[in-house]
């Protein structure tokens, strides 16, 4: 039987050389014998949410919006959009993780944002990442990442550059001093 890893943070380890995840976190909003779907929480893009809106023509890039950024979340559907927030009922397409957490990727949620109707803490994400059917698994057989239970705190309230380190010492483990091979009793 697999362990769902929905709702924890995959933190790349220091050997993952990859272009796309080197010093990644990634939040997990699904994972299941269908394979698995998260969000990176620490790239940013050269766009923040007021611009995004005023492209998208949806009329409320409000000022407070302004300098707040939009994550690259992965590069699966990179015109897609997704947004991680504190719960909040009334939006199509919306997705309850846990009881402090859903992701939504409809635009009516767009419509609310700088505005009092706006969820307390929310992300949004362009693009997302995903794993075919065993393919997390054997990244982590791989030890390619560190899974750590996921943290709203780090999500929404800790500076996007030190995500990456703070997930790990949320743990109380220094990422940098983990040794590169994996063992597997």
């Amino acid at each position: 039987m697999m362990h769902s890893l929905q709702n924890y943070f995959l933190v790349a380890m220091p050997t993952l050389n990859d272009s796309v995840f080197e010093r990644s976190l990634i939040y997990v909003c699904e994972h299941n014998e269908k394979g698995a779907m998260g969000i990176v929480l620490n790239v940013e893009l050269d766009i923040d949410i007021c611009q995004l809106l005023t492209q998208m023509k949806l009329g409320n890039s409000s000022f407070m919006l302004s300098g707040k950024p939009v994550m690259s979340g992965g590069p699966v559907n990179t015109d897609r959009g997704f947004v991680l927030h504190t719960p909040m009922n009334g939006f199509h397409a919306s997705l309850s993780i846990t009881d402090e957490l859903m992701m939504t990727s409809s635009l009516d949620i767009l419509s609310t944002l700088g505005t009092s109707a706006e969820p307390k803490n929310y992300m949004i994400a362009l693009g997302y990442a995903g794993w075919e059917p065993g393919q997390l698994e054997q990244e982590i057989l791989d030890n390619v990442w560190l899974t750590i239970p996921a943290s709203s705190e780090i999500i929404f309230n800790t500076p996007v550059a030190d995500r990456w380190l703070a997930a790990s010492k949320s743990i109380g483990i220094d990422i940098w001093q983990i040794a590169p091979e994996a063992g597997h009793a």
